[in-house]
């Protein structure tokens, strides 16, 4: 977009320039012309531009400026409202280069946050006229930042698993004459294979979904059929700990989508119950109309996740407790993915947690069909409701 900035720097130049030296009468379309118009041609051309486009005169009033600029603050009535801005195009005026940078501009209500531009500057006209072109950045920033935070994480992630690979292949060779030790680090190596597997098939999924765009090959999903199946995937870990998971609710309800993100999404979610539930307690996963949509919620009686945390724990690789998640194999990204398959269905995933009381992650989606139930009474608690 920088690379279009500058063409139509140069295009409208060259537009100024050529109407003056090809003009027979441009000695009386300079008289006809003032300070405070624009060349002719100019607001053709900036009537179709994206980007924020402001023509300010030789006393820095705002002689023309596009809608995204007045949207984005830059301008406010005749003032163009960036400091910098004013002191790029006097520098402009005095010396006739053509300068380029970046600023930031901000917030102009609370709870915003500021925005960064890519900004062009270029003397426009015989009457000191500038030319500003400014370009949002701060998407292109945004994404930057978290493709930078998602290698720094994912390599990090890899690096333990297969730092120990490693580590207890040597000690295997090192111990290649006792039986024992060599059962016991093969054991190890196992768990740490298994380990990156199921990272590798997260980073999958992940890649997968994480675009936002909408399922390519849609079908009608029973919800029944996708609760059963994200419960039979998890009993094993279940019954490892005690721990019963019991399906209720509502029955006959579908959904449009693709039934293996569903089930994956639901099994994540099962499994994170599970891991932060206490041993001999009880899971519920359960499915109830709400007018249009579907809500499947998964509910446990483990350790509850702290108020300050529940807004991030649909994030990457973000863990509540990293040593427990370690150590059970998780791989950070069953939220996210969650998060991602509802965006993909046109849904959410939302929680309610109390520390010490538990958790209930609910996966609401668009509904197929299905009947319509009566909300739980507001003085039980989702567990209770679950029931």
């Amino acid at each position: 977009m920088i690379a279009l900035s500058g063409f139509v720097v140069g295009g409208l130049a060259v537009l100024v320039y050529g109407n003056y030296q090809h003009d027979p009468n441009r000695g009386a379309r300079k008289d006809a012309a003032s300070p405070g118009t624009l060349p002719q041609g100019v607001a053709s051309v900036l009537a179709v531009l994206p980007s924020s486009a402001v023509v300010l005169d030789q006393e820095d009033r705002v002689l023309r400026a596009s809608s995204a600029a007045r949207a984005f603050s830059l301008v406010k009535g005749d003032h163009l409202m960036a400091p910098e801005l004013i002191a790029m195009a006097r520098k402009v005026r005095r010396d006739g280069e053509i300068r380029e940078g970046e600023i930031e501009v901000a917030a102009n209500r609370f709870g915003q946050e500021s925005t960064t531009f890519a900004v062009r500057v270029a003397p426009l006209g015989a009457f000191g006229q500038v030319l500003v072109l400014a370009e949002d950045q701060t998407e292109r920033r945004r994404v930057e930042a978290v493709r930078r935070d998602f290698v720094a994480n994912v390599s990090h992630e890899l690096k333990t698993p297969v730092g120990a690979l490693s580590l207890l292949a040597e000690t295997i060779q090192d111990a290649a004459d006792d039986p024992e030790a060599v059962t016991r680090f093969s054991g190890r190596m196992q768990h740490e294979a298994a380990r990156l597997n199921y990272l590798i098939k997260d980073l999958i999924t992940l890649s997968r979904i994480q675009g936002g765009d909408p399922v390519p090959t849609p079908a009608p999903v029973p919800v029944d059929e996708v609760i059963q199946e994200a419960i039979d995937r998890c009993n094993t870990k279940a019954v490892a700990k005690d721990i019963t998971l019991a399906a209720g609710g509502a029955e006959g309800l579908q959904v449009w989508g693709d039934d293996e993100l569903l089930v994956t999404a639901l099994r994540n979610l099962i499994d994170n119950a599970v891991v932060y539930s206490p041993e001999h307690t009880r899971i519920v996963v359960s499915a109830r109309s709400a007018g249009d949509s579907v809500e499947v919620s998964v509910s446990d009686q483990g350790i509850g996740i702290p108020e300050t945390s529940q807004e991030r724990i649909f994030e990457r690789f973000f863990r509540v407790d990293a040593a427990r998640s370690r150590a059970t194999g998780g791989t950070g990204l069953g939220l996210a993915i969650v998060k991602h398959v509802a965006v993909a269905h046109g849904g959410e995933v939302t929680v309610w947690s109390k520390e010490g009381s538990g958790s209930t992650f609910t996966l609401r989606l668009p509904a197929l069909g299905g009947v319509t139930l009566a909300a739980p009474s507001s003085g039980s608690t989702p567990l209770e409701a679950a029931k």
